[in-house]
Protein backbone atom coordinates (compact mmCIF):
# COMPACT_ATOMS: atom_id res chain seq x y z
CA UNK A 1 0.00 0.00 0.00
CA UNK A 2 1.67 3.63 -0.85
CA UNK A 3 -0.21 6.42 -0.12
CA UNK A 4 0.01 10.28 -2.00
CA UNK A 5 -1.60 12.61 0.38
CA UNK A 6 -2.18 16.18 -1.58
CA UNK A 7 -3.67 18.95 0.33
CA UNK A 8 -3.93 22.37 -0.53
CA UNK A 9 -6.30 25.57 -1.08
CA UNK A 10 -9.68 25.85 -3.35
CA UNK A 11 -8.47 26.02 -6.49
CA UNK A 12 -5.11 25.34 -5.87
CA UNK A 13 -4.45 22.23 -8.51
CA UNK A 14 -4.92 19.67 -5.90
CA UNK A 15 -7.52 17.14 -8.03
CA UNK A 16 -5.95 18.15 -11.58
CA UNK A 17 -2.34 17.19 -10.33
CA UNK A 18 -3.97 14.20 -8.22
CA UNK A 19 -5.81 12.98 -11.83
CA UNK A 20 -2.43 12.99 -13.44
CA UNK A 21 -0.46 10.93 -11.05
CA UNK A 22 -2.93 8.33 -11.07
CA UNK A 23 -3.11 8.15 -14.84
CA UNK A 24 0.65 8.22 -14.75
CA UNK A 25 0.23 5.08 -12.24
CA UNK A 26 -2.15 3.02 -14.17
CA UNK A 27 -4.50 2.31 -17.18
CA UNK A 28 -7.83 2.25 -14.89
CA UNK A 29 -7.24 4.14 -12.24
CA UNK A 30 -10.38 4.21 -9.61
CA UNK A 31 -11.96 7.38 -8.66
CA UNK A 32 -13.60 6.92 -5.31
CA UNK A 33 -15.79 10.40 -5.18
CA UNK A 34 -17.21 11.02 -1.58
CA UNK A 35 -19.08 13.99 -2.44
CA UNK A 36 -22.89 13.95 -1.40
CA UNK A 37 -25.16 16.14 -3.53
CA UNK A 38 -26.03 18.89 -1.18
CA UNK A 39 -27.34 21.32 -3.40
CA UNK A 40 -27.44 22.60 -7.49
CA UNK A 41 -23.65 23.68 -7.04
CA UNK A 42 -22.51 20.61 -5.71
CA UNK A 43 -23.68 18.39 -8.88
CA UNK A 44 -22.50 21.00 -11.05
CA UNK A 45 -19.08 20.28 -9.27
CA UNK A 46 -19.46 17.06 -9.39
CA UNK A 47 -20.61 16.70 -13.50
CA UNK A 48 -17.38 18.47 -13.76
CA UNK A 49 -14.61 16.60 -12.42
CA UNK A 50 -16.71 13.79 -14.14
CA UNK A 51 -16.29 15.20 -17.92
CA UNK A 52 -13.15 15.94 -16.56
CA UNK A 53 -12.06 12.10 -16.47
CA UNK A 54 -11.58 9.87 -19.55
CA UNK A 55 -13.09 6.45 -20.06
CA UNK A 56 -10.44 4.53 -18.67
CA UNK A 57 -11.38 5.79 -14.98
CA UNK A 58 -14.26 3.71 -13.10
CA UNK A 59 -15.97 5.99 -10.36
CA UNK A 60 -17.22 4.52 -6.95
CA UNK A 61 -19.18 7.02 -5.01
CA UNK A 62 -19.37 6.44 -1.37
CA UNK A 63 -20.28 8.94 1.05
CA UNK A 64 -18.51 8.18 4.67
CA UNK A 65 -17.87 4.47 4.17
CA UNK A 66 -14.65 3.86 2.62
CA UNK A 67 -13.84 0.33 4.54
CA UNK A 68 -16.59 -0.73 2.71
CA UNK A 69 -15.09 -0.55 -0.38
CA UNK A 70 -14.24 -3.78 -2.71
CA UNK A 71 -11.41 -2.96 -4.40
CA UNK A 72 -8.34 -4.56 -3.89
CA UNK A 73 -4.52 -4.26 -5.64
CA UNK A 74 -5.55 -0.66 -8.22
CA UNK A 75 -4.49 2.85 -8.20
CA UNK A 76 -7.77 4.63 -6.18
CA UNK A 77 -7.61 8.33 -6.16
CA UNK A 78 -9.77 9.36 -3.13
CA UNK A 79 -11.20 13.43 -3.80
CA UNK A 80 -11.87 14.08 -1.29
CA UNK A 81 -11.03 14.29 2.18
CA UNK A 82 -12.59 17.57 3.54
CA UNK A 83 -16.36 16.06 1.70
CA UNK A 84 -16.05 12.88 3.27
CA UNK A 85 -15.52 14.35 6.65
CA UNK A 86 -18.39 17.07 6.03
CA UNK A 87 -20.55 14.29 5.61
CA UNK A 88 -19.07 12.74 8.53
CA UNK A 89 -19.22 15.66 10.94
CA UNK A 90 -23.19 16.28 9.31
CA UNK A 91 -24.23 13.12 10.14
CA UNK A 92 -22.56 13.38 13.97
CA UNK A 93 -24.27 16.48 14.96
CA UNK A 94 -21.14 18.44 14.35
CA UNK A 95 -19.54 16.19 17.24
CA UNK A 96 -15.99 16.88 16.82
CA UNK A 97 -14.89 14.04 18.95
CA UNK A 98 -16.99 11.65 17.84
CA UNK A 99 -16.13 12.72 13.93
CA UNK A 100 -12.72 12.33 14.06
CA UNK A 101 -13.20 8.49 15.67
CA UNK A 102 -15.52 7.86 13.00
CA UNK A 103 -12.92 9.03 10.46
CA UNK A 104 -9.76 7.73 11.77
CA UNK A 105 -11.85 4.30 12.09
CA UNK A 106 -12.67 4.35 8.59
CA UNK A 107 -9.49 5.02 7.41
CA UNK A 108 -7.61 2.69 8.91
CA UNK A 109 -9.99 0.30 7.38
CA UNK A 110 -9.49 1.68 3.49
CA UNK A 111 -5.21 1.18 4.48
CA UNK A 112 -6.42 -2.42 5.26
CA UNK A 113 -6.57 -2.77 1.07
CA UNK A 114 -3.92 -3.41 -0.96
CA UNK A 115 -3.97 -0.01 -3.08
CA UNK A 116 -2.11 2.44 -4.37
CA UNK A 117 -4.26 5.27 -2.46
CA UNK A 118 -3.92 8.83 -3.92
CA UNK A 119 -5.94 11.34 -1.66
CA UNK A 120 -7.07 14.73 -2.31
CA UNK A 121 -7.92 17.23 0.87
CA UNK A 122 -7.84 20.86 1.60
CA UNK A 123 -5.65 23.28 4.10
CA UNK A 124 -8.73 25.27 5.72
CA UNK A 125 -6.76 26.41 8.53
CA UNK A 126 -4.67 28.82 6.55
CA UNK A 127 -6.60 31.55 6.15
CA UNK A 128 -8.90 34.04 7.74
CA UNK A 129 -10.49 32.21 11.45
CA UNK A 130 -13.77 31.29 10.81
CA UNK A 131 -16.70 33.64 12.03
CA UNK A 132 -19.31 30.77 13.90
CA UNK A 133 -18.38 27.91 16.12
CA UNK A 134 -19.30 25.06 13.50
CA UNK A 135 -16.87 26.26 11.09
CA UNK A 136 -14.19 26.68 13.83
CA UNK A 137 -14.92 22.95 14.56
CA UNK A 138 -15.31 21.52 11.07
CA UNK A 139 -11.60 23.42 10.63
CA UNK A 140 -9.92 21.72 13.65
CA UNK A 141 -11.25 18.28 12.54
CA UNK A 142 -10.21 18.98 8.97
CA UNK A 143 -6.37 19.56 10.38
CA UNK A 144 -6.42 16.73 12.84
CA UNK A 145 -7.26 14.28 10.41
CA UNK A 146 -5.05 15.59 7.71
CA UNK A 147 -2.38 15.19 10.52
CA UNK A 148 -3.62 11.35 10.97
CA UNK A 149 -3.09 10.76 7.03
CA UNK A 150 0.19 12.54 6.58
CA UNK A 151 1.56 11.15 8.79
CA UNK A 152 0.89 7.63 7.45
CA UNK A 153 1.52 8.86 4.18
CA UNK A 154 4.65 7.72 1.99
CA UNK A 155 4.49 10.85 0.21
CA UNK A 156 2.86 14.29 1.19
CA UNK A 157 2.03 17.39 -1.19
CA UNK A 158 1.33 20.84 -1.27
CA UNK A 159 -0.38 22.47 -4.13
CA UNK A 160 -0.05 25.95 -4.01
CA UNK A 161 -1.28 27.98 -7.24
CA UNK A 162 -1.11 24.65 -9.30
CA UNK A 163 2.47 24.17 -8.40
CA UNK A 164 3.10 20.82 -6.22
CA UNK A 165 5.75 21.31 -3.56
CA UNK A 166 7.16 17.91 -2.03
CA UNK A 167 6.97 18.04 1.99
CA UNK A 168 7.47 14.34 2.52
Amino acid sequence: MAVTFISGGQRSGKSSYAQQLAEASSKQPVYLATARHWDEDFSQRIERHQRDRGPQWTTVEEEKHLGRVALEKRTVLLDCITLWLTNIFHDNSCDVEASLQVAKNEWELLLKKNNELIVVSNELGMGIHARDEVSRKFTDLQGWMNQHIARRADRVILMVSGLPLIIK
